[in-house]
């Protein structure tokens, strides 16, 4: 989880470009000598959590390197015990949720793991006075009680398909919160998990240090220690890690592509969930007639994009749901290349007619609208400049435009907005709020007010239906309107670039989401990392 503002902003740094001068302050991490019989690993990573605690977010979709959940994912993102001893059980009515507690776990300060400990962090989430912005993802949840010291049951309201899915969230010992203001308790920068890291050390803005922990019940850590360095410009990492300073760091791909396999360094291209696509509002003028948005849907040229500015690290997006998901519905997909010879027809029979200056006319308005990116992000930056060429082609003119998060929030509902999302995990987890009409308006979720009635039940049916091949059915009906209606205009998704040291072993690349810090970025394992 990245220091930014919430949901589709904790990766904008991934990209940014802020200046040399951005990091004048920062100092070098001091990287700890490497104690008898392991190693000390450093990764560098943009962004940087504004806690540990995994009430408030830290660690999303997947525990942490700190914490485990009741489930963990495995390198192919497939549920596994984590504290539990097994998968947690469902009842047949889908509405009560049992999990049974491995023995012996232990807590970094020693106390033992109890089932009162993770009805104490779930509580936590839904306690209105806490912070979390987790609260709606459980909005289905009536109780967690622990009936014994290792059996949880969680009650739901209703059922929901995916919900074991939700138990990823890192588990904190109770006896250490409560009774505390969770905001602002001390163990926010002084966690204590049953991970197979124990925190030695955190400075805000330069590096968390993680030591080893001997006790894990998964195993000790192939490493002694972990350091893992916090630096917010693309370039500086760069000239950080050819300097030798990190044994891997994330990079954008024109980057990591500088640094060519040789016996030194080697590059991770990391298959992803993580798209980028431009948000249509329904209350522009313009973007509400659908001819317009399928019009741009057929003149960008998302293979250029592709080669271009993502130096062939991605691929051409047409949907939310990523081609590596079980729920991908493959008849969406529609030429990479631009089809502009269909756009005008389209436009043509819609009646936008070509005006005096080229740009489109329709009883009077001009095809004419503006999209909005984040003036730091440079990938969006060049994705919005591909936009704006590519629909000047077809006579709509789109004026781009860079600018802070706070200027892009009050002008969501008019002005288009290139943005950023995507999940490897169940579709309900990013589809539900961002296409569902019970969420237009309401900031990030369906910031351009979508509305649709076929879009409504097939998203429901696929958060109520148990059964796979019903879930897949509505999926299927919810990217089929979706690529009708265009609210979206998809046209990436991104491949998460890494160089390595080419003396570092144990990686294991799994597809990545959108959000993806240290938890869930290519050192979810870190603990089983060593150099050769």
């Amino acid at each position: 989880m990245i220091r930014l503002r919430p949901t589709l902003r904790r990766l904008v740094v991934t990209t940014a470009a802020a200046g040399l001068l951005a990091l004048a302050g920062c100092s070098t991490p001091e990287v700890p000598e490497d104690s008898a019989g392991g190693a000390t690993l450093v990764v560098a990573t943009a962004g940087e959590s504004d806690t540990l605690n995994p009430v408030l977010n830290y660690g999303v979709d997947g525990a942490s390197l700190i914490f485990d959940g009741l489930v963990a994912r495995d390198a192919g993102n497939r549920l596994v015990p984590g504290l539990a001893a097994e998968l947690p059980t469902v009842s047949s009515d889908g509405r009560t949720v049992t999990a049974k507690l491995r023995d012996g776990v232990l807590f970094h300060d020693g106390g033992e793991l109890t089932a009162s400990d993770v009805a104490f962090t779930y509580q936590a989430v839904l306690d209105p006075k806490v912070d979390s912005t987790l609260r709606s993802d459980l909005d289905m949840v009536e109780s967690i009680t622990a009936p014994d010291p290792a059996t949880v049951v969680f009650r739901l309201r209703y059922p929901y398909a995916p919900f074991l899915q939700r138990l990823t969230l890192g588990v904190v010992p109770a006896k250490l919160l409560t009774g505390q203001d969770i905001n602002k308790a001390e163990f926010n920068r002084k966690p204590v998990g049953t991970g197979p890291y124990r925190v030695e050390s955190w400075t805000p803005g330069d590096r968390l240090v993680l030591t080893a922990n001997e006790r894990y019940f998964g195993g000790r850590p192939a490493n002694d220690r972990v350091v893992v360095a916090f630096v917010e410009d693309d370039n500086v990492r760069a000239q950080r890690m050819r300097a030798g300073e990190f044994d891997a760091a994330e990079l954008p791909p024109k980057l990591a592509a500088g640094f060519a396999p040789d016996d030194a360094y080697r590059v991770e291209q990391v298959p992803t969930a993580d798209y980028r696509g431009v948000m249509l509002p329904m209350g522009n003028p313009v973007l509400a007639d659908v001819a317009i948005r399928r019009a741009l849907s057929l003149a960008v040229d998302r293979a250029a994009m592709v080669a271009g500015i993502l130096g062939g690290s991605g691929d051409p997006a047409f949907g939310p749901v990523p081609p590596t998901s079980e729920f991908a519905e493959p008849s969406i997909a529609g030429k990479p290349t631009a089809d502009p010879t269909a756009a005008t027809a389209l436009l043509d029979a819609a009646g936008w007619m070509p005006g005096p200056d080229g740009v489109r006319v329709k009883n009077g308005r001009p095809a004419r609208f503006t999209l909005m990116y984040p003036a730091s992000d440079t990938l969006r930056k060049d994705l919005a400049l591909a936009v704006t060429a590519d629909a000047k082609k077809v006579g709509i003119e789109v004026a781009p435009e860079g600018l802070t998060w706070d200027a892009i929030d009050p002008r969501m509902k008019s002005d288009a907005l290139l943005m950023g999302y995507g999940t490897p995990y169940d579709p309900d987890f990013v589809t539900y709020k961002l296409y569902h009409s019970r969420f237009a308006g309401q900031g990030y979720f369906n910031p351009g007010s979508y509305r649709s009635p076929v879009v409504d039940q097939a998203l429901q049916e696929g958060r109520d239906q148990a059964d796979p091949a019903r879930r897949k059915a509505a999926y299927a009906t919810f990217q089929k309107q979706i690529a009708a209606d265009v609210p979206w205009l998809f046209l990436t998704y991104l491949r998460h670039s890494y160089v390595l040291k080419s003396s570092v072993q144990g990686v294991s690349p799994r597809v990545e989401a959108h959000e993806h810090g240290v938890a869930n970025s290519l050192w979810w394992n870190l603990d089983t990392w060593a150099r050769s």
